[in-house]
């Protein structure tokens, strides 16, 4: 006789011996993550970085919530290791805790995409991607928005759309158009869903600048004073770094009306502190570097911005402040860094690291409360300093304030290789396209640049070297898009995407429950319980001798 309905539901109950679990696709995590890593500057292979989230997206389907989670976090691992290899320099044991940070960010990501279904698989990832990534750019301590998708999609032709969705905007339509590259490979009818995506994301950022007028141009010259890169604050060099800028800065032979000095480049010793004996000259002094400045402004008629690094008035912190100085020497403006470098500007945490730490500063730096703004004789200029220009709300808030260019002065001369400077160049790019400003970006020994509003770089230095580079620059007035809505956009989409996701999958639990109120199985399980004792018909009768 046939099979009982004991033995069918018998049946049913038993699991099926487990698929044997493939190593294949956690190796292939790793080129996909190098892959991502080499659309990064300072190698700017964009494309790769389109096939690197191809590959990324296949490996994880289809298989269970742990294996996406293990494969993206190898995909994490890939990337981040090589863009960040210049921490290694900085902190050898932090390093990696960054990196494993950072990886486990791309774990949740794949965590967060389900396992079939393309539509659903690609909101879900673009959705998870820019919510991750919003978070790493915010916390913890303020945030670290390196080695971002944004920085390689601002490279790509799909740049505009940061003028109206920002960097979050950049970072989905990268992910977007990745997956459209691996539906166009595979020849699947998914193609369009995800080229369609990119094309909505590319129109709108191209309504992003429709209230930005021109008002005025202006000569400038952004000086960067060269020396040695690699290297630590020490007291005696600080009169050799501010000699190599006023040596660099005697030799602008033309009329200009900015001039653009980089971060930290002044930083006098207080007033009674005596010179050490190892110091070959005289430390800097307040009194001399204010003069000496000031002479420079009236004698190149020029607007000069310079950036300072001196202890606070009641000695308990130090100032990083850039200020502006007209031609009769008047003191314009004065900007102090808001957002500061943990472990390099201030020290989360202290009380505890100092058991464990003999080489953190000995003071923060204090952080600035006023607009990120210079008001000049030429106009009112934005200013972003050093770590600030890789958040695009310290951007926003320069040109919200009525910023008409954007100054970023900065100092990457203690950094290891050069991928830091290349990404901050990427940074300002991204700014630049943003707010739809051009951006200025000085530097002691590079890289210092100029940036036009759609992000290309017209002019660039190299490292070390002593230049001061010229242009012809655009005032502009009015806000973008991105400027006034921020990173809303994304977060909505991203928020709203998993929210509809998650209730679309609670609701197909609940009518499969419907289904099966007495819970031997959802429906599929009482098909799969039927598969091979019974035939194809279904007709238990006809089963029988």
């Amino acid at each position: 006789s046939g099979p009982t309905s004991e033995s069918r539901r018998a049946h049913r109950r038993t699991p099926r011996a487990p698929h044997p679990v493939s190593s294949r696709p956690h190796l292939l995590a790793i080129p996909a993550g190098l892959l991502i890593a080499a659309g990064l500057p300072p190698w700017g292979w964009w494309p790769l970085t389109l096939v690197g989230i191809a590959l990324w997206f296949e490996l994880i389907a289809g298989k269970d919530r742990r294996r996406r989670f293990s494969i993206s976090f190898i995909v994490g691992l890939a990337w981040t290791l090589p863009a960040t290899l210049w921490m290694f320099d900085l902190t050898a044991a932090g390093w990696p805790v960054a990196v494993a940070i950072f990886s486990l960010g791309a774990g949740v990501v794949g965590t967060a995409t389900p396992p079939d279904g393309f539509t659903i698989r690609s909101f879900a990832f673009t959705a998870a991607l820019v919510l991750i990534e919003l978070i790493r750019w915010n916390y913890p301590f303020g945030g670290t928005p390196i080695a971002t998708y944004a920085m390689v999609g601002v490279s790509t032709p799909f740049w505009i759309t940061a003028r109206t969705f920002g960097s979050p905007g950049l970072t989905v339509v990268v992910a977007w158009a990745g997956l459209a590259i691996g539906q166009l490979v595979q020849r699947r009818r998914d193609t369009v869903t995800a080229t369609g995506m990119v094309i909505v994301l590319v129109v709108g950022g191209m309504l992003g600048s429709y209230r930005v007028e021109t008002v005025d141009t202006v000569d400038v010259a952004v000086v960067q004073g060269g020396g040695p890169q690699n290297t630590r604050a020490d007291v005696c060099t600080t009169r050799a770094v501010f000699e190599r800028h006023m040596a660099a800065s005697e030799t602008i032979d033309r009329e200009v009306d900015l001039v653009v000095w980089p971060e930290d480049v002044v930083h006098p010793a207080a007033d009674g502190r005596p010179t050490p004996a190892r110091c070959g000259d005289e430390l800097l002094r307040t009194t001399e570097a204010t003069d000496r400045l000031t002479r420079l402004a009236a004698d190149l008629d020029a607007v000069v911005v310079s950036g300072w690094f001196e202890p606070t008035a009641d000695g308990l912190a130090n100032a990083n402040y850039s200020i502006a100085q007209s031609p009769d020497g008047t003191v314009t403006g004065r900007y102090d860094k808001v957002r500061l470098v943990p472990f390099g500007e201030f020290v989360p945490l202290r009380s505890f690291i100092e058991n464990f730490s003999d080489e953190i500063p000995g003071r923060d730096v204090r952080s600035g409360t006023g607009p990120a703004i210079l008001e000049t004789d030429i106009g009112t200029l934005g200013i972003s300093i050093s770590w600030e220009v890789f958040f695009d709300h310290r951007a926003r808030d320069a040109i919200g304030n009525g910023g008409q260019l954007l100054l970023n002065p900065t100092n990457g001369s203690s950094y290891w290789l050069t991928i830091v400077q290349s990404q901050q160049i990427a940074s300002s790019r991204l700014r630049a396209v943003e707010t739809d400003r051009f951006v200025l970006q000085a530097a002691p020994t590079g890289f210092s640049g100029v940036i036009a509003p759609d992000g290309e770089v017209l002019q660039r230095t190299g490292v070390s070297e002593q230049k001061v580079l010229y242009d012809t620059v655009e005032l502009r007035t009015g806000r973008t898009l991105s400027v006034q809505l921020g990173a809303w956009p994304m977060l909505v989409y991203g928020i709203a995407t998993l929210a509809v996701i998650q209730g679309r999958r609670r609701f197909q639990k609940v009518g499969e429950s419907d289904l099966d109120p007495q819970g031997d199985g959802t429906i599929v399980h009482e098909l799969d319980g039927h598969i091979g004792t019974e035939p194809a018909g279904g007709d238990d009768r006809a089963g029988r001798t």
